[in-house]
This record gives structure tokens, sequence and C-alpha cells, in this order.
């Protein structure tokens, strides 16, 4: 037996032995959902127990230096693990913003006083982040933001307003983009910074959506003290470190179009239709979209295992995380349309425990952001056209 069939031997009867039996069924709402912090509270103790057992693993963070609360493993082995997840269904033990985003970035250009103060903690899930990039007049141009940061001694003084900040209102902390050169060209003068938003003058308002419910928050900035040492890379230069934060962001968001531990849409269509005599699911037309989505479901699982190979290879292009966020999104929003057309009437439930509070309905006008959130739809095609397909005029 190879190293890694003896990997994969041993992993697969440690899930089957530790993640309990409720944690290998589909997230029912937002409560199914450990996000960690300093305020966390778990939905259940099958909740609590496999969160426990897998950061004790190190495997809320499979691939991160086991120094900074990683697993160590490395790209064939967490390959492993995310399959043999997949094989039962196993739900994420936690999900957050500091391990998709924020860690990939410190790791690479954090000092290393940053990256051993902040890496434990998000792979502990000890501190919730939230992301502070969009502004009311700096959405898809993004470096045209103002809130500006100024120096007073051995601080800066931050002053400004981001929007669209995900969960801001449950966040421990924030990774956030400011302007600390205003004489400096758009994309130049930017610099990344952490801090904490429990700080004095952070104040958050959260936004309404169409769905009834919403992530979404304003958050304002009125003298918020900061100290310089919290600059994440080069002061000036944070640029560079939110174009590469947007990768992994876009690979992430990309991820909503993968099925994961949800059931087969047939499968949901036939329990609410109904099959014909043969077994098929009784609407020839549903049916046949259906067949074609799970073609397209397939075909975005294949081409995100082929970017983590060509990243692991040392070929993947920076630009191609932006193919993957359109496909994903577009695809998740095409997912609900069908989920709606096979619920029928039920589907429209608003407000019943039978629904879990409208769960479907709320879910699928919540979709229509996927397309804008982490960079629009029109900004991606543009992003592929030009540095992927290299097309005149893009």
């Amino acid at each position: 037996m190879s190293d890694l069939e003896k990997f994969r031997s041993e992993t697969r009867a440690w899930l089957e032995a530790n993640c309990p039996p409720e944690m290998r069924k589909p997230v029912a709402d937002e409560s199914d959902v450990f996000w960690g912090g300093r305020n966390t509270k778990f939905s259940s103790e099958p909740q609590r127990l496999w969160f426990e057992r897998m950061r004790d693993k190190g495997w809320t963070v499979p691939d991160w230096p086991k120094e900074y609360g990683g697993g160590g493993l490395n790209a064939e082995e967490t390959k492993i693990l995310r399959q043999e997840m997949a094989a039962i269904r196993a739900r994420l033990p936690l999900s957050s913003f500091g391990i998709w985003m924020l860690g990939p970035a410190l790791l690479k250009y954090g000092t290393e006083e940053q990256k051993r103060e902040h890496l434990p903690k998000i792979s502990a899930g000890l501190i919730r982040w939230c992301q502070g990039y969009s502004e009311p007049n700096a959405g898809s141009d993004l470096a045209s933001l103002q809130t500006r940061a100024d120096v007073d001694g051995d601080d800066y003084i931050i002053n400004g307003q981001k929007i669209w900040t995900s969960y801001a209102n449950y966040a421990d902390w924030i990774f956030c983009l400011v302007r600390t050169d205003f004489s400096a060209k758009k994309h130049d003068g930017i610099s990344f910074i952490l801090f904490d938003m429990a700080s004095k003058g952070v104040s958050t308002k959260p936004i309404l959506l169409i769905s009834g419910k919403s992530p979404f928050c304003e958050t304002f900035f009125d003298n918020v003290r900061v100290p310089r040492s919290r600059v994440v890379g080069t002061v000036n230069r944070g640029w560079d470190v939110a174009k590469y934060l947007l990768q992994h962001e876009r690979s992430m968001i990309s991820g909503l179009g993968e099925r994961g531990g949800g059931r087969p849409l047939g499968q949901v269509a036939a329990n609410s239709i109904g099959t014909d005599d043969r077994g098929q699911l009784d609407d020839a037309v549903l049916r046949g979209q259906i067949a074609a989505f799970d073609v397209d479901e397939a075909a975005l699982a294949c081409a995100a295992e082929r970017a983590v190979d060509l990243a692991k290879a040392g070929q993947g292009h920076p630009a191609y995380s932006s193919a993957l966020k359109y496909y994903g999104t577009e695809l998740n929003k095409r997912r609900y349309e069908l989920l709606m057309s096979a619920g029928g009437a039920d589907a429209l439930e608003w407000e019943s425990a039978r629904s879990h509070e409208g769960a479907l309905a709320r879910s699928w006008l919540r979709t229509k952001a996927n397309s804008i959130e982490g960079g629009t739809s029109e900004v991606m095609l543009g992003i592929v056209a030009k540095r992927i397909l290299d097309l005149p005029g893009a």
C-alpha cells in the first residue's frame, strides 16, 4: 500500500468514526453553519463535537502549517481529505472568511508576528472576520476607495465607510482596505490593514435584502485608532494583497455552483412532482433542464479540480478564479430556479415551520446577489476576455 493509499484508508476510518450522523445531512438553515468567534454558540451537541474533533486534528485548515494550527497536509493529502468528506457528505466543521480569504493572504504577505497572532485563532474558530472592501462609490471600481488612514505617531486614524460588509454585525475583526496616500495613482497609495471591530469609532448597520434577511451591513469608521503595525504587506502596496485575496474569495464563491452534501436536483424534484411508470421524473421539460444542469455541475467540479492541480504544478493562472467565479455563481442561480420550479406552490412558502421560515424562497432570492458580490459577472467576463483569452479591445 502506498503512503497516499494508507492515508486515504486511515482518513476514511477516522471520518467514519468521528463525524456525527447529524453532520452528514444537508444544512437546513443559517443556524446549521458554525462560524466561530468570541460570542459563538453551537446549535447542537453534534455540531460542537464535529468542530472540536476536526480542530484538534488540525483539519479545519488541513493544508496550513502545524505551527499555525493547521494539519500540515500536502496538496495530495488535502485533496484526499476533501474527497473522503464529500463521500460521506460531511459538513464543513468551520465556515470562516479567515480561512477562505485572510489566511492565504497572511501566509503570503504577513509578518511572522502577524501569522502567529492571527492564524491559530482563525484555525481554532476563536475570531470571526469580515471584509472591508466595497464602498458606496467604489464597488466594481474598488481601487477608487476613499476610506482614509492618516498617520498619528505609531497609529493610523481611520475615517470612512464600507458597504456590503458581510456579517459585520457579528464579526470580531475586519481586514480592510484604506487609502494611506491620496497623492498616488488610484491603484497605489492603498494599504491592507487589520483591526478589532470593538475599537472605538466602529459601527455597523444591517442592510435588508429582498429575501427579508441579509448578511450585509454598512460599516462606519469615525476616528478609529489602529496601530501602524497592523498593516499587512507594504504600506501603499495593499492592492497587491487585495488582488491576491480576491483570487481566493472568487474561488470560494465559485464553490456555490457545486452541490456538496445537498441532494441531487432530480431526487428533490421527484419527491415533489412524482415519477411516471418508468420511474422517470413526471415532467419531461424539467427533466431535460435538470439533466443539462447536472452535466454543467459536473463540468464545474472538474474545472475546479483542474485549477487545484494546475496551481500545485505551478501552472495556475491568476485570472482563472474569475472564470470559476462567473461559472459557479451563474450555475447556483440556475440551481435555485430549478428548485423553485420543482417545488411548485409549496416553494413559495415564506413563513412556516414546515418550510424553515421560507428557506427555499429566501435562498432563491438571495442567489440574485451571487453574480454581484466578489466582482460582478460582467467584470469577471471582462477579466477572462482580457487576461485569459487576450481578446483585442478587451
